[in-house]
């Protein structure tokens, strides 16, 4: 069952990774080991339908194999890195009113299990969950039938995954004043003022939390605090602008909120390990000797 999943991928995917036709569907493809790549998240599930992928977010890192699922409720930044090809990957991008419109067919009654706070669960693919991402996959063999039939079957994957193990996640994460949806709304928020000065306490505001709980509970989910996570957000853009674009350490350092351009620097070589011109003429030599696609991502949608 898997290896249909993953022969649709590979038809309908031929580079790295492929936005689709299908609305809220990508598709990744992979058959050759490539550097790790740095991207935003945004609230998605990733279906594993070969091969193996190792995802770090802060402090923490997992490897989600074939037959698997991870799901990201948070706009979060990551490191992806392939363990094992060939890889192929179907991704859903989620739609909160559309699983709560699911939820409310469900009908269910009785106070739901709570669940932790986390930026990003696993957990395996059931065989119904497997055929019903291939049917979705396989619209694009036929593109006339994407319009009367991708919404349906994506309103049937979302009742197999609140069926599933995630359920329980995904069920707190759309609830809008749930400790889960704060953190969402909270990092959504600070990944959108990245560049500005930041201070805890107007980040609690946002989250309508004090800031020792707010710390808890955004480092319990993501694996960073919140400045770190504006931090991480930043090098990770300023390592795009510097790979992408003619522009020196000093302009960069400004355009992604740092006052201080040795700060920035100190920072950069702390995370990268290397100062930002030397890291970024190397990303370039690595991407001329593999010919593979860009290394780095605007985080913009779902990706890798």
């Amino acid at each position: 069952m898997l290896d249909r999943l993953a022969h649709a991928i590979e038809r309908h995917c031929p580079g790295l990774w492929s936005q689709t036709a299908v609305p809220k569907l990508s598709l990744v493809s992979l058959d050759e080991l490539v550097d790790p790549i740095e991207v935003t998240y945004e609230p998605m599930i990733c279906f594993i339908a070969d091969g193996a992928k190792r995802t770090a977010v802060g402090e923490r890192s997992w490897i989600t194999p074939r037959g698997e699922m991870a799901l990201f409720t948070l706009d979060l930044p990551v490191t992806a890195a392939f363990e094992k090809v060939p890889y192929r990957a179907a991704v859903m991008r989620i739609d909160s009113e559309v699983l709560a419109a699911v939820q409310l067919e469900l009908a269910e009654s009785g106070p739901q299990p709570q669940a932790a706070v986390a930026a990003a669960v696993t957990a395996p693919m059931s065989p119904e969950l497997v055929d019903a991402v291939t049917r979705w996959v396989q619209l694009l063999d036929s593109p006339e039938d994407i319009v009367p039939l991708a919404s349906r079957i994506e309103t049937e994957i979302l009742y197999r995954l609140l069926r599933s193990p995630l359920g329980s996640v995904l069920r707190h994460w759309s609830l809008a004043d749930s400790t889960a949806g704060r953190i969402r709304t909270t990092a959504r928020w600070i990944r959108d003022h990245y560049t500005e000065p930041l201070g805890i306490d107007e980040i609690s505001k946002v989250a309508r939390m004090s800031p020792a709980t707010l710390h808890r509970h955004f480092k319990a989910a993501t694996g960073m605090s919140p400045l770190r996570f504006q931090k991480h957000l930043r090098l990770q853009e300023a390592r795009r602008l510097l790979f992408t674009r003619d522009v020196t350490a000093a302009q960069v350092a400004q355009e992604v909120g740092y006052v201080s351009a040795t700060q920035f620097n100190r920072e950069y070589r702390r995370a990268y390990g290397l100062p930002p011109g030397q890291d970024a003429a190397q990303l370039r030599t690595r991407l001329a000797e593999t010919r593979e696609v860009p290394l780095l991502h605007d985080g913009s949608g779902a990706k890798p």
